[in-house]
Formats: structure tokens, sequence, C-alpha cells
């Protein structure tokens, strides 16, 4: 059975972005992305909230096309063309979507169908009011976090309503990076 993994970037408090919505503080450099895209080249399904998808959506379909494209441009860009995509929305419209299948109603039981097909972990980027949702549901299976060395004191939380603890197991996958961050994984134990 294929788990929902949720990869975060997070703040040493615990928030995944300013109030605002702001991830200026995020430290990225080509160490990271290397790892990062060796995790994902192996997924298949990739799941976004509405918000996170519409950012997606308007850079990686053309990154690579672009003169000065990185080489994680490039990378990050065929994988994020070939693999498929699940949003969570009730406003986006399906019709002229590729590889892109919308969730409005039903989320449990349409994701715990997707859950059931063979396949790759599904990886949840970013997308905090999706994970929320996810979270209150118990639908996800695991937390790859990317700890940044930063306190920002105020924003929007990973972790909001829990209404049960959430015991988690971390794998030894772990990692830090020469940047200052710390890469913790986490499975769900049930």
């Amino acid at each position: 059975m294929r788990k929902i993994i949720s990869f975060m970037h997070i703040s040493l408090d615990g928030f995944v972005a300013g109030p605002n919505g702001e991830m200026n503080w995020i430290k990225v450099d080509q160490e990271i992305f290397d790892h990062v895209g060796k995790r994902i080249s192996r997924g298949d399904i990739s799941m976004y909230g509405r918000v996170t998808y519409q950012m997606m959506e308007s850079y990686w379909p053309t990154a690579a096309d672009q003169p000065e494209a990185s080489k994680h441009d490039i990378e990050h860009a065929k994988w994020y063309n070939q693999v498929h995509k699940v949003v969570l929305s009730a406003t986006i419209k399906s019709e002229g979507l590729t590889n892109t299948t919308i969730i409005a109603d039903n989320i449990a039981g349409r994701i715990n169908e997707i859950k059931q097909q063979e396949g790759e972990d599904i990886l949840l980027f970013g997308s905090p009011t999706a994970t929320h949702s996810l979270i209150e549901q118990d639908l996800i299976d695991g937390y790859w976090l990317f700890v940044n060395p930063i306190v920002l004191g105020q924003g929007i939380p990973l972790f909001v309503n829990v209404k049960d603890k959430i015991q988690l197991k971390l794998m030894p996958a772990s990692q830090q990076f020469s940047c200052g961050v710390i890469e913790l994984n986490y499975l769900v134990e049930r």
C-alpha cells in the first residue's frame, strides 16, 4: 500500500511559512536539490493543495526551457512534467489538465483508493492547508521534514487542531546538510 509522505521545510519553532505565507527563509542549495532529486525521482504521484499547485504550475512546466535554467530546474521540470499530480481543491476544474487528478470531495475515500494502487509513496509537497486537512483525517503516513536553522516566532504552523497524539518513528535516512538544514524522516506509528 502506498503511503502519503508530507514533504515540508520547517523552522526550528515549527512553522512552515511566515504569517503571510512567506518562504524566503527556507535554505536550499545544490546539495539539497541533489538529495531531494534522488528521492523524488522514484515517485510517481505528487500531491498538492490548490495554492501550491498553482504556484508549481506557473513555473515548472517550462522551467527547463529557459535560457538560464539551472541543473536543478532542468531535472525537476522533467520530473514535474512526468509525475502524476493529485490536487486537493474545490475550485480548480480538471478540464484541460494533463496528468492531473483533482479531488474536490470525499477526500478520504478518494485518497484511500489511490493509496491502494500499486506504486511508490505519494509525496505531498508544501501545501499547509491541505496538510492540515489530511492530518485531521489521519491520512498522512510520514513526514519528510527539512528543519531550517531559524526561529520565525510566528507564521503558519505544521501542526494545528491535532485531536490525538501522533506517534512518530525516526527513520535512519535523516541527515545534516552543509547549509545547516537537517532532514528528519518520520513514519507515523499506527
